[in-house]
């Protein structure tokens, strides 16, 4: 029956089964189903009609999201499988993420793929995959569920980011990141077994209870240690970030964008999941770790981004500098209340919105100059004002200036942090402060080479943007100035009646 809470039914023989509640699992089924049809699709459509594909991958993640809504609209949070298996509002907004961040990408790859002479069937099949282990992982509340999940995003992952197979930089891509990616997984398994050791369950909630002896024995420390190294590697967070220029680089374009934003998204899910039901006891190990993570990564990202020369690059550098900020509420877990979750899981939101915008930017620009670097980018309000706007709208979101989405990014992740009311949270938000004006020097360059320098060779031929890109482009843009200007006033307006209210 719909609706149930992780029921139990017992048949005529005296056996207990679990009832499963459909519609619960409905995003999921369907797409399954997808994939399913996007494969026999494959087996059977001619050449000449491999272009229906996409628009099969496209609808049927827009399908997969109408049970989400259903769902939200309902209310009922949902669990099966004995709590390790829950729908609730967070696991809600999360696969909505990844399904309207997978159509995003649907709509990058579509002229990419058929251009560049690969193979779709395969590719948008490997994508919905990924996908599957994405929206499975936003309700993963039990090691095992979770690292079904992680797996079953992680492969299809690692043969997307080879994809170029021609390309040494696209084998160099693969490689890194699956090398990288197994090594990450073997640090995860072992802190896995030594929580189920200490614990003796695999099930998030029964974890919690276990560490709950007030002292952090070793055994623990290190369970704990190992987990966040091994989510570390998916969130790019220093130092286990050195896989994703490369690779970024080296991967094609929609799996890059989709990497920096789905990829990372489910490395936060699993690791807030970790940290606010299994390791809520361990306050005193998890936030000095991720005080520590959280500037190491929004330092070292911005400063080596401020060197670079090449766009996607630069890109793969802020997204580790933006994965510290993500993690710094972290750091004051357990202190703010529920701020922590709803600073990180806003923060994802929005970053997801302007960082596929840019890189869709990136795409668009590349059809015409055939390069990614930031001279290419030389003169492009002259040619093509559109997509220079919309570029500069994406950069300062990322760097966080009013009103656009990105500055209530940051002020949620400012505030949590604040909150906390120690001294150690005051020392992380000066450096959250100090590296927002960092990361606006390497974003401004970019505009500033859009906007002031010439084009290279003078060429200001228009750029021809697909249809697909076009929609990618006008998704994005939408979000990311309306949602920030909505949020802008309703703060401006909040503020106003403080003012009034206090007033004389």
């Amino acid at each position: 029956m719909l609706g149930s809470l992780a029921l139990l039914a017992q048949d005529d023989g005296g056996f207990v089964r679990p009832v499963i509640d459909w519609h619960a699992l409905a995003p999921e089924l369907v797409l399954t189903a997808v994939l399913c049809i996007v494969l026999v699709a494959d087996l059977f459509l001619p050449e000449d009609r491999k272009a229906l594909l996409p628009s099969l991958a496209g609808l049927g993640l827009l399908a997969a999201l109408i049970p989400v809504l259903t769902l939200a609209v309902d209310g009922t949070d949902r669990s099966m499988f004995g709590g390790t298996y829950v729908v609730d509002n967070f696991a809600l907004v999360v696969k909505a993420l990844f399904l309207v961040a997978g159509y995003v990408t649907v709509l990058q790859s579509t002229n990419y793929i058929a251009e560049g002479d690969y193979a779709e069937g395969e590719y948008y099949f490997l994508l919905l995959s990924s996908i599957l282990g994405m929206t499975v992982m936003g309700s993963a509340r039990d090691l095992v569920t979770i690292f079904v999940a992680l797996e079953l995003l992680s492969i299809p992952a690692y043969l997307l980011a080879g994809w170029r197979k021609r390309d040494p930089k696209g084998n160099e891509a693969g490689a890194k990141y699956y090398l990288m990616g197994v090594f990450a997984t073997g640090v995860l398994l072992y802190g896995m077994s030594l929580l189920y050791g200490v614990a003796g369950s695999t099930k998030l909630s029964d974890i919690g209870a276990g560490l709950a002896g007030g002292e952090s024995v070793p055994a623990i420390t290190l369970a704990i240690v190992f987990c966040v190294a091994g989510f570390g590697f998916k969130v790019s967070a220093v130092p286990f970030h050195t896989w994703a220029p490369d690779t970024y680089e080296g991967a094609p374009t929609p799996i890059t964008a989709f990497l920096s934003v789905s990829s990372k998204a489910a490395g936060f899910v699993a690791l807030l999941q970790l940290v606010i039901i299994g390791f809520a006891e361990q306050p005193e190990v998890v936030r000095p770790l991720m005080w520590v993570l959280a500037a190491l990564s929004m330092t070292i990202g911005n400063v080596v981004a401020l060197r670079q020369t090449n766009v996607v690059r630069m890109l793969a550098y802020s997204g580790i500098s933006q994965a510290g900020f993500m993690l710094a509420p972290l750091a004051v877990v357990g202190q703010v209340g529920d701020d922590t979750l709803t600073s990180i899981v806003t923060y994802l939101v929005i970053y997801a919105a302007m960082n596929l915008g840019a890189f869709t930017v990136v795409m668009a620009v590349a059809r015409k100059t055939g390069s990614a670097e930031v001279s290419s980018f030389g003169g492009l309000f002259d040619y093509a004002p559109s997509l220079a706007v919309l570029m500069s709208l994406f950069l300062f979101s990322l760097a966080g200036i009013p009103p656009l989405a990105g500055w209530l990014a940051k002020f949620v992740a400012f505030r949590a942090v604040i909150d906390a009311e120690t001294g150690w949270a005051y020392a992380l938000a000066v450096v959250m402060a100090v590296n927002s004006v960092i990361a606006l020097a390497y974003y401004a360059n970019i505009a500033k080479e859009m906007w002031m320098n010439p084009a290279p060779g003078g060429d200001k031929t228009p750029v021809r943007v697909p249809v697909s890109l076009t929609a990618a482009l006008a998704i994005t843009g939408a979000f990311t100035l309306v949602f920030g200007v909505t949020q802008w006033a309703t703060e401006l307006g909040d503020m106003a009646r403080f003012v009034a209210n206090v007033g004389p």
